[in-house]
């Protein structure tokens, strides 16, 4: 049929005549094409190439002709498939071609002048058909492996198979039947439903029972009708799911607990059951259930997660008076509902749960003192006097004498009342306020009050008491603010609020009213409105921007008065409704003023530095200071002139390790150092008091006209005054580098004495009469001052006498401005 519709396509194209090169010139000729079927085989296994169709042209150029195909299978994918003969126009199948890859292939024909290459006549095409092959089998594309509840109804579908076979469609090749080949456990039995063309389901037949098997194995087939048939198998893997397929049942029948009466608590009693389910799934978990005696709601059931227990507790006591024991009757059913296989058992209502029945004894404690109700309200007055009784309760106890009940009082806040220990009567101890921040805004004042009964042990009742305190007009209107703000440059008129702790009808409206007569103050104000819970106050004319007291009487409805000053500031507020003066203002730093102030502790860190580095400089390059003496000498109590003396003390340079000069010339040397070869101080001496400030310049001088080539690496010089029996301590402290100094300075002193001989000859000590040693003191004797150096700590113990002494020196020194 296609051959013959190929062919009859060939002869209308050759009845269509071309029209070429020149329209004058109409040539017409008759051609067709002589085409063979082109069907080819699928897995055609050859030999290759292989003939598949012939096509030839009866016009043919006296040059001849050219044969040539193109397209699928030519030159496009799959390549190399077929080929052609150009001079005979023999079609060839060079290799197999797989029909589930490619179906069909289209090629197009065309023949060319051998000499110029051009097309001779139209082009056509025609289609190669590769026959199907049975050779694929159907295979399962679904998921063999599933989960399935136990609980699963007769008849539902347990998986879904799919199928799929990639022959021809719509041929016997890929036409097939799926069917269960085996099965594993026998029961319960498994059935194949087809839905449709490749989809089937599994269907159960019974009902599953997870304690037989809890795993089902069906082995299925696909088989399909091709010649020959082909066919595949799979394993399809069932894992059963527990599920609720047993009642929980309790240990025991019975079971005892005992509690005490009037109390509440938790797990009086655990009762266990049994399940045949798997742990820990809702089909196991319990759930316990009254069936009978907890009508008023006395117990609770709970259970235990772990154990899967069910708790029994108390949450409202029993009284024993009324019961001594209780009954319970609780059931017990799962999480999950129970499933009963219609198919297993006969129709009819499920099963029942299992119950237990439960007794509790209830025993007899002491019951507390109850009051015939929890509360109650009292009426009083504010302010009364003390001594008003409020209130006496009435007490019950069915356990103990109600007269050996003992009263307390258990909440009194403000302490206003007191209470009675053995009948209870309420009095109040103060007066009540009304306004009293432990009063609430109802004006109720609360009190707890308790009684306590004599068993064993002791039990306490307790019962409110509502004070309602009437109100009395026992306080005056105030001002709500002291001040108030009136923005000068937007109105003239300001309000003014007051209030009034008391109720109605002792509180507002008030009445306002100035609360002087001043002339200049009536000029000024005045008060619109004048009645209510504000007054206003109202300038009469334009008022500077100023601070205004104004006097004001405001009156309740009871005319009680209260007289009060409310200060008007009276501002510039500019467009808003604060004053400008009083709004908050604020400065921040600028990182200009940042900048200098870095700069500036820079600059201060260099002056620093700079400053060190002068003083290390001055510290190598010290000049020698000269001590004139001023102010050094200074006489007290002369009586009269003595010799005058013209000689310089001797000075003689010691070493530091306090060589002493105790009389002129005279030395006492201590113990040597290491230094003594670079430091050494002068030696201490008594000068007489009648030196004279001109003697100690011309020791002075005399340092001067030392040499100046001697350097002196430093040049320490201190002086002490101390009046010591009518003379003057003097030290010099001078510290010489070189012994080549020292020895250059005795020599120069040496010379200078015995140049003054004369004059040093007049002054030598002298001794006039000898009267006998005297008395020894051996607390100033022993005293030694000279080893002391610079260190003047002695000076704190020299008692309270020579302080005050020191101060009025100290006292004078100040007040001439002496310069020490």
């Amino acid at each position: 049929m296609k051959a013959l519709s190929l062919l009859l396509l060939v002869a209308l194209t050759a009845l269509v005549e071309p029209r070429r090169g020149n329209q004058e010139l109409l040539v017409r000729s008759k051609r067709r094409w002589v085409l063979s079927t082109i069907e080819i085989e699928e897995e055609d296994t050859g030999p290759f190439p292989k003939e598949i169709s012939k096509m030839y042209n009866d016009k043919k150029p006296a040059t001849g002709v050219v044969y040539h195909i193109s397209g699928m299978g030519v030159d496009r994918d799959p390549k190399g498939v077929f080929t052609i003969n150009e001079d005979t126009g023999v079609v060839y199948a060079q290799k197999s071609v797989d029909r589930e890859k490619y179906s069909l292939f289209e090629i197009q024909f065309d023949v060319l002048n051998k000499d110029t290459g051009r097309s001779i006549d139209r082009e056509l095409s025609f289609n190669v058909e590769v026959k199907d092959l049975n050779d694929n089998p159907p295979v399962f594309v679904s998921k063999l492996t599933d989960n399935v509840n136990e609980n699963t109804e007769e008849g539902e579908a347990l998986i879904q198979l799919e199928v799929k076979d990639i022959d021809q469609k719509n041929s016997p090749n890929s036409t097939f039947t799926v069917s269960i080949v085996s099965q594993s456990p026998q029961e319960p039995r498994m059935e194949l439903k087809v839905i449709r063309d490749g989809l089937a389901h599994l269907t159960l037949k019974g009902c599953l029972n997870y304690d037989k098997a809890k795993k089902i194995e069906v082995i299925v087939e696909a088989r399909d009708h091709g010649k020959p048939s082909l066919s595949s198998t799979a394993l399809v893997t069932l894992n059963v799911v527990d599920k609720n397929s047993h009642l929980p049942t309790f240990r025991e029948k019975k079971y005892q607990a005992e509690v005490q009466e009037s109390i509440t608590k938790d797990d009086i009693l655990r009762i266990a059951v049994d399940d045949q389910d798997t742990p820990m799934t809702p089909g196991w978990r319990a759930i316990y259930f009254f069936m009978k005696g907890n009508e008023e709601g006395n117990y609770k059931l709970e259970t235990d997660p772990v154990t899967n227990e069910g708790i029994l507790s108390v949450i409202k006591g029993k009284d024993f008076e009324r019961t001594s024991y209780a009954y319970l009757v609780v059931g017990v059913k799962n999480e999950e509902p129970l499933f009963v296989c219609k198919s297993q058992s006969p129709a009819g209502p499920p099963p029942s749960p299992d119950s237990a029945n439960i007794t509790i004894k209830v025993i007899d404690v002491n019951d507390p003192p109850f009051y015939e109700k929890d509360s109650f309200d009292v009426y009083q007055r504010e302010e009364e006097g003390p001594g008003q009784v409020l209130f006496t309760p009435k007490v019950l106890d069915s356990d103990s004498d109600v007269s050996k009940i003992r009263h307390v009082l258990l909440e009194d806040p403000a302490g206003w009342v007191t209470i009675d220990n053995k009948t209870g009567k309420i009095t109040t101890a103060k007066k009540m306020d009304r306004e009293s921040p432990f009063v609430n805004d109802d004006g109720i004042y609360k009190i707890v009050i308790g009684s306590i009964d004599n068993g064993e042990p002791p039990q306490t009742g307790t019962c409110t008491v509502l004070i309602h305190l009437g109100d009395i007009n026992d306080n005056e209107p105030s001002l709500a603010n002291k001040s108030v703000i009136m923005c000068g440059n937007h109105v003239n008129k300001v309000m003014v609020p007051a209030r009034d702790p008391d109720a109605n009808p002792f509180s507002g409206p008030f009445t306002f009213s100035f609360g002087s007569d001043d002339k200049a103050l009536m000029e000024r104000w005045k008060l619109d409105p004048s009645v209510g819970y504000e007054g206003g106050l109202v300038g009469l004319r334009a008022l500077p921007f100023d601070n205004y007291s104004v006097p004001l009487v405001i009156q309740d409805q009871q005319n009680s008065v209260g007289r009060h000053t409310v200060q008007v500031v009276v501002c510039d507020c500019g467009d808003g409704d604060v004053c400008l003066s009083r709004k908050s203002s604020s400065s921040s730093l600028g990182a200009a003023g940042i900048g200098f102030l870095l700069l500036g502790l820079f600059l201060l860190l260099l002056l620093l530095l700079l400053c060190k580095c002068r003083c290390r400089e001055k510290n190598h390059h010290m000049p020698m200071v000269e001590d004139e003496g001023n102010q050094t000498l200074i006489k007290y109590n002369q009586e009269g002139g003595g010799s005058a003396s013209t000689s310089e003390p001797t000075v003689l340079p010691t070493p530091r390790n306090h060589t002493v000069v105790t009389k002129m010339g005279n030395a006492q040397k201590a113990r040597p150092t290491a230094q003594d070869a670079y430091f050494y101080n002068s030696a201490a001496f008594t000068v007489n008091s009648n030196m004279t400030l001109q003697s100690m310049q011309r020791r002075t001088g005399t340092f001067r006209s030392q040499r100046r080539q001697s350097m002196y690496s430093t040049w320490e010089s201190n002086r002490m005054n101390s009046h010591q029996g009518g003379s003057s301590r003097y030290k010099r402290s001078v510290s010489l580098v070189s012994s080549h100094h020292i020895s250059d300075h005795i020599a120069r002193r040496m010379d200078e004495i015995n140049r003054n001989h004369t004059q040093q000859s007049v002054n030598q000590p002298h001794e006039y009469a000898y009267e006998g040693q005297g008395s020894r003191a051996e607390s100033l004797d022993e005293l030694s001052l000279v080893d002391l150096g610079d260190d003047l700590t002695f000076l704190d113990d020299l008692g309270s006498r020579f302080k005050n002494l020191a101060d009025v020196c100290h006292q004078t020194v100040k007040e001439r401005n002496i310069q020490l």
